[in-house]
């Protein structure tokens, strides 16, 4: 193994965090060693444990934001069919199907800047119905809203908040104008002042650089985040980054050995654009990622529940729900 490499490792291993320009060495390292190690961190912060989760498009399309990713901005022609926020019948029903396949979390994810009060109160009534009659755990993503809302939330029964930065403070403008970093920054911390987890990653393959990739990994860690998302662009058409290049699974391994450096005890979430992959991600959970989110995407195909548990088996996981 390469020295510098190996001796990165075993700081990482004696329990040291990793700085910006270390991040940027190992990016340059040799990819399968890079993987491996990455794995081998891995292994000893977090054993082998997977934590498997399901979303809910719960309210789509005619979102007021202009993130230049999503298929659900009102600003762009993508022909997305919108309806308003889901019953609570019809969030129990999807809910109760996740968790009878083995699924231990459920995430409600809504379009739009943020939900309003009187949809904050219906969310709230459908969380409680859902923890009522299923023992899954609730996640949601309803946008940026403060901790009143979110004490809301936790008292009806959800456990996490999910809310992605998208990618770096420096990079973000690029992305979307329509609100600021430090918004969603102040939605995360709402969250946990609510007594809420945080869950927040970003998409890769927007057209940012490695050093966005690693300033978002520094920027998560330094804000507590343990369930980290990593997303692949799957660039859609009528977006303005439909003709975007996709990663490569070889891209992608590289972006998660490294945040499995800087971050050794998280769940890293392959999440959006896992279906892209021709191997599911599988080389991934090979390289430090071991979380993923199963099923169908919010306005794109995933991958089976029952196709996921077979490749985690294979790859010796267990499927937990972790980091409450």
């Amino acid at each position: 193994m390469n020295t510098k490499l190996q001796e990165l490792k075993n700081r990482v291993l004696k329990g040291e965090s990793l700085g910006k320009e270390e991040a940027l060495s190992l990016a340059e390292m040799p990819l399968e060693e890079l993987c491996s190690a990455a794995d081998e961190i891995r292994r000893a912060f977090c054993g082998s444990r997977f934590d498997l989760c399901t979303i809910v498009n719960g309210k789509n399309g005619a979102c007021t934001e202009n993130c230049k990713y999503c298929a659900q901005s009102s600003y762009y022609n993508t022909k997305i069919q919108g309806y308003p926020l889901l019953s609570g019948e019809k969030l129990v029903e999807q809910a109760q199907y996740n968790a009878d396949r083995g699924v231990p979390r459920y995430s409600i994810v809504t379009s739009g800047k943020r939900l309003n009060s009187r949809e904050v109160e219906q969310a709230c009534d459908s969380i409680r119905d859902i923890r009522k009659q299923t023992d899954v755990a609730v996640c949601v993503s309803f946008g940026l809203l403060d901790e009143e809302a979110f004490r809301k939330i936790k008292g009806a029964g959800a456990v996490r908040v999910h809310n992605n930065l998208e990618s770096s403070r420096n990079y973000f403008p690029n992305v979307c104008t329509t609100h600021t970093y430090d918004e969603k920054i102040a939605t995360l911390k709402a969250a946990q002042a609510a007594g809420l987890s945080v869950c927040s990653g970003g998409i890769m393959g927007l057209g940012e650089s490695m050093e966005d990739r690693i300033d978002l990994a520094l920027t998560v860690r330094e804000l507590g985040v343990r369930s980290i998302p990593v997303n692949m662009l799957n660039p859609i058409p009528g977006t303005p980054y439909e003709k975007n290049k996709r990663l490569t699974t070889e891209e992608m391994c590289r972006i998660v050995a490294v945040y499995r450096f800087l971050v050794p005890d998280a769940f890293i979430r392959l999440a959006g654009g896992r279906g892209l992959m021709p191997d599911k991600g599988k080389r991934c959970f090979r390289s430090g990622a071991n979380a993923a989110i199963t099923g169908d995407m919010l306005t794109t195909g995933g991958i089976t529940i029952e196709r996921d548990k077979r490749m985690l088996e294979e790859l010796g996981y267990e499927v937990v729900r972790g980091c409450e």
